[in-house]
């Protein structure tokens, strides 16, 4: 089973990289008067990360306050 693991991390990140090399145009995004001009590629893996923080702390809460609310009183 390790080497199944294996190939679909091999193959997950060529596909990462076969994006990163796809998509080195530059763009720019603006938030809240702030503008920023960096390669596709490096935004969506910014958006990724920040993405997978919000998702790991929400889940986390979230089974903390699951764990508070069966605790016994």
């Amino acid at each position: 089973m390790r080497w199944v693991y294996l190939a679909i991390v091999i193959v997950f990140l060529a596909v990462i990289v076969i994006f990163a090399f796809q998509n080195l145009g530059m763009v720019t995004m603006s938030f809240l008067g702030f503008s920023v001009s960096a390669p596709l590629a490096i935004v969506a893996a910014i958006v990724y990360v920040l993405g997978g923080l919000t998702g790991g702390s929400l889940f986390g809460l979230l089974r903390h306050s699951l764990r508070e609310s069966k605790a016994p009183r």
